[in-house]
């Protein structure tokens, strides 16, 4: 029910008066933001920092973050979920990746290599950011499972 400027009650929908205004049909509201942001991910073996002996194997990892959504958006904080062969589950969250909480119009992107390390010669690893647009609408990015191992020695 639409209330009218004389305080009267109607049952008609709510409709632009343009003929009072002397203009034409208000202009269309542009559609709701899509944030997403899409990622790369390159694995590659520390050797340097692996010690089989010791029940240490070490990966590096690249990612690039692309914004694919049609709003600019910031990664604020990450979470990781990193299972060894064994099932060991490690959890890491913190904010931003490696000191950073880029933000990132449409179409721009971030690349930033990190590590991990496990105890097995074989694991996975998964996660997601936590994003924010620049109109402050909160979205997640996951990131899909991806495989911790040597590829030499998958053969």
């Amino acid at each position: 029910m639409r209330r009218l400027s004389q305080g009267v009650r109607s049952n008609e929908p709510c409709a632009p008066d343009t003929a009072a205004r002397g203009a034409g049909p208000l202009p269309r509201m542009r559609s709701m933001a899509k944030p997403e942001f899409s990622c790369k991910v390159v694995v590659r073996p520390l050797a340097e920092q692996t010690d089989a002996t010791k029940g240490e194997h070490a990966y590096a990892y690249t990612i690039t973050i692309t914004n694919s959504g049609d709003t600019a958006a910031q990664l604020v904080a990450r979470q990781w979920s990193i299972t060894d062969h064994n099932g060991h589950v490690q959890e890491v969250r913190g904010l931003g990746v490696v000191g950073h909480q880029p933000l990132l119009g449409p179409g721009e992107s971030f690349e930033y290599s990190s590590w991990a390390q496990i105890a097995t010669p074989m694991g996975t690893m998964k996660g997601r950011y936590f994003c924010i647009t620049h109109d402050a609408h909160w979205f997640e990015a996951e990131v899909p499972e991806f495989l911790l191992a040597d590829a030499a020695s998958l053969h």
